[in-house]
This record gives structure tokens, sequence and C-alpha cells, in this order.
């Protein structure tokens, strides 16, 4: 494997999940593997577990890491083709990219989406440009359309979780006050269509996601019905789609209590709105998961990094 980009990267998720679990009991039994090599970890958006996880999954191989937040430490980047560059960007990916390749054995990139002009997003502009432009591997830590570290930490954490030969796994929208991207619930279905479960999304009409990514997903409007009788309920909020990156409503009855929760474990990638995505109680509660989550986020980046390392 030379990059790890989406979720379809991955040529088996049990094995690698696996792999992963056999990393979090011994994190340096391959300390030896990334000696001499060098990560780079590019910022363009916030960050607190992908940042520290993936600088951690590194030390644990013996990495030497640099990190970089573009959005107070370098130049601005262009990345258009024949672009006049007489405006407010100093630099161009073709340039940027390859002198970054020069310091670094594998580049990660972290660079939200806009959520103002869908075309662009889908595009992934700064992810492709450093593929297209970069000469080592380039690891996606959450672009435009997906999150498949945080998707491989989620499928760990449900695989050392689960009690059943096919449980039920809901994909819960919530309320928050901003406009929030698609990434992590495209990445988590994705990952939960490499599954054997009973899967099942639900939102307020209106909050469709992309359709080429939900096909054959059951989708259902009422959440209540959703959540009866399942094992997992991953909550997470996202804009619409359709109405590209609009709050189309904030309706606090479909913040996650412990009366829906009932017996189902809880999951959220974090940061998370308090007494707004999800109440006190389910968060301080034992059925949550999300610190787990977050630990496992290491080991997701971990595995990529090892296989990334072993094809170079």
């Amino acid at each position: 494997m030379k990059n790890y980009l989406t979720i379809k990267d991955i040529d088996s998720l049990p094995i690698w999940v696996s792999e992963a679990r056999a990393l979090k009991r011994n994190p340096t039994e391959f300390k030896s593997l990334g000696k001499g090599k060098t990560i780079c970890l590019l910022f363009f958006n916030n960050s607190l577990r992908t940042r520290l996880s993936t600088q951690k999954a590194a030390m644990n191989l013996g990495m030497e890491v640099m990190v970089m937040n573009f959005g107070s430490e370098g130049w601005q980047l262009e990345f258009e083709d024949g672009a006049v560059m007489n405006q407010g960007k100093s630099e161009h990916i073709k340039e940027a990219a390859k002198v970054v390749s020069q310091f670094c054995d594998i580049v990660a990139i972290r660079a939200f989406a806009s959520l103002t002009d869908k075309t662009k997003d889908e595009t992934e502009v700064v992810l492709n440009g450093f593929i297209k432009h970069a000469s080592v591997p380039v690891v996606n830590m959450e672009s435009s359309v997906g999150h498949p570290l945080q998707a491989l930490a989620d499928a760990i954490t449900l695989d050392e979780q689960n009690i059943k030969a096919r449980p039920k796994v809901v994909l819960s929208w919530a309320p928050h006050p901003k406009a929030l991207p698609h990434a992590v619930a495209n990445s988590f279905i994705q990952m939960m269509q490499l599954q054997d479960a009973d899967f099942v999304i639900t939102h307020p009409e209106g909050y469709e996601l992309n359709s080429e990514i939900t096909k054959d997903v059951q989708i259902e409007y009422d959440q209540k019905k959703a959540c009866k009788n399942a094992d997992f309920i991953y909550v997470k909020n996202w804009s619409s789609y359709s109405d590209y990156g609009k709050v189309l409503n904030q309706d606090s009855n479909w913040m996650i209590t412990q009366e829906k929760l009932g017996k189902s474990k809880f999951m959220h990638c974090l940061p998370v709105r308090r007494n707004v995505v999800v109440e006190d109680a389910v968060l301080d509660g034992e059925q949550s998961l999300v610190i787990e989550q977050a630990n496992n986020r290491t080991f997701s980046a971990q595995v990529v990094l090892k296989k990334i390392l072993e094809n170079s």
C-alpha cells in the first residue's frame, strides 16, 4: 500500500483490525521499522486526537515526527494550474509538495471541507494536490469527504466491544449549532458496508448524505424506531448535502439521551457538544465508548503507517 486515502484502501478490514489490536497489546514491537524515517503532519485545520494519536503512532514505530500548522505557520498555497499569482497566495502546491517530500518519508494531510462549494470540496483540492506533486506516500488525516483513520478506529472499537454475530449499529444525526462536514459520517458508512451488521442511518428529512455513499443502506427518519434494539449508536452531526453546507434545523429532540440509548453502547468521534448532541448522563455513563474510540485512534494510525513502511 502506497497511500491511505479512503477506507477503500483497506484490502481486508478484519485483518487490519486484528493487526491493530495486536499493536495495541504491544505498541513498540515494531519500533525498529521506522528507525531513520520521518513523518510530516500538515494541518490546514485544528486537531486534538488526530494530531496526538498519529504522532504517538509514528513514535511507537520509531519514526521522527515534524508538525506544521499551515493556518498560522505556512505560506498560503495556490492549487490551480496556470494561476497568475498576483494576489494573496505566495506558494504553489507544485513546489510546496516537492519541498515537503525532501524532508520526510511520509506526509499526512488534514484539510476540511469549505462547505461552500460542493464540487470543489469533492475534488479534494488539498489532498489530491499533495498526491499529485509529492514523491512520498500520503495519509489522509481527514479531508473534505472522508476521515478513514477515524473509521478504522471505529472498526477496532466495534470489534473489541461486540458480543453478537450480527450486531445492530445505528448512525444517528444530532443537532449542532454550526455547519459540520460529512467526512466522519461518510467514512463510517463506508466502513460499515464492509461489516456483517444490521446497519441503519437515521436523520431528519433534508439531511440525506451523498446517495453514492449511502446506497443500499437503510435510512429511517424516525430516530426512536431506528434506535430500537440497537447494540451501538454512533452519533454525529452533519450539515445538509443537498442544500450544501446549510443547517436546516437544530431540533433538540434529536439529542441522544439515556432514555433513547437504552442498553446500547454510545459512540462519537469527539469533540462533542455536551447537552446539545448528547446529554451528560450518556457521556459520563458506563455505556459510553468515546474515550476508548479516541485511544484506538493511535492504533488505527499505527497499522496504516506500519503497512506503508513495510511497502516502502
